[in-house]
């Protein structure tokens, strides 16, 4: 039972959805507890996924005989997903763009990030983040609703995987020892976590393997393939940027990490499905 309370503690630190009471007392918490929940991140991206997917659904059921449906279905989905995680990943790519956006030393951009206010590099970063997100899936919505929520519930899953490759492959250099991302990613992610994170991921490639709709086996498995290797560029990248600006990453730089991965794997989604013929 001890995989589940970690679940449930990487539900409560990543989501707005409630443990509370007897069943946050069952789950406990202590540091290693913690550290271990980070590996269920890509579960939690089940749960964001389902539930973008459930208002992306909504919102072409509601608005399909309108024009404007795939952007306001686009909208609402990327509304939902914001309050049920609150944001938490939005707010590392803004604190991370505002203390690397300049040309600030190590030291000083951790100061930069660790400030609550937002600055304009932070700003820019966010609203370019969420513009470009919400006309992606607009695109892949034109494209065919019920693909659009399988492909951005896996997205959700296999971008939270990012994060843990930095925890595996980046020194924490975060100045706070106490803080909650110190607990979480202040030790390396042990082998077993990231096996726990892949096992998360399995069953999003299988369901991008038999994507409803797909106009044949052949489409769905280049289509696998381009969000694995978005992916995995977006990630490489990320790490090599944070290892030569930081040496190492930060609670916030996990949030940019998984930003950075959901918008290249949502950007390789949507090149090859606009070409593909409607469902």
């Amino acid at each position: 039972m001890l995989p589940l309370r970690h679940f449930l503690l990487a539900v409560q630190f990543f989501s707005r959805i409630p443990v509370t009471g007897r069943l946050a007392a069952w789950a406990g918490w202590s540091p290693e507890r913690q550290r271990a929940s980070a590996a269920h991140l890509p579960g939690v991206g089940w749960l964001v996924g389902l539930w973008g997917g459930c208002g992306l659904l909504a919102g072409a059921w509601l608005l399909a005989p309108s024009a404007w449906m795939p952007l306001a279905a686009a909208l609402l989905s990327t509304l939902a997903t914001l309050w049920l995680t609150g944001g938490l990943h939005e707010d590392g790519l803004a604190d991370v763009a505002d203390g690397l956006g300049g040309m600030a030393a190590p030291e000083r951009a951790l100061e930069i990030m660790k400030d609550s206010r937002l600055g304009a590099y932070g700003a820019m970063a966010l609203v370019m983040a969420l513009l470009t997100k919400t006309t992606l899936l607009a695109a892949l919505i034109a494209a065919g609703p019920l693909r659009a929520a399988v492909v951005l519930c896996c997205v959700h899953v296999l971008s939270r995987l990012a994060p843990l490759l930095l925890m595996r492959s980046l020194p924490y250099v975060g100045q706070a020892a106490t803080s909650k991302a110190a607990h979480l990613a202040g030790r390396p992610l042990s082998g077993k976590g990231l096996a726990t994170g892949l096992l998360w991921c399995l069953p999003a490639l299988a369901l991008l393997w038999q994507l409803p709709d797909a106009p044949s086996a052949t489409a769905a498995l280049s289509l696998m393939a381009a969000l694995l290797l978005a992916g995995t560029l977006a990630t490489a990248a990320m790490a090599g940027w944070l290892r030569r600006r930081l040496g190492g990453m930060t609670g916030d730089c996990l949030g940019a990490a998984q930003q950075t991965c959901e918008l290249a794997m949502l950007l390789a989604a949507a090149a090859l499905m606009v070409r593909w013929p409607g469902p």
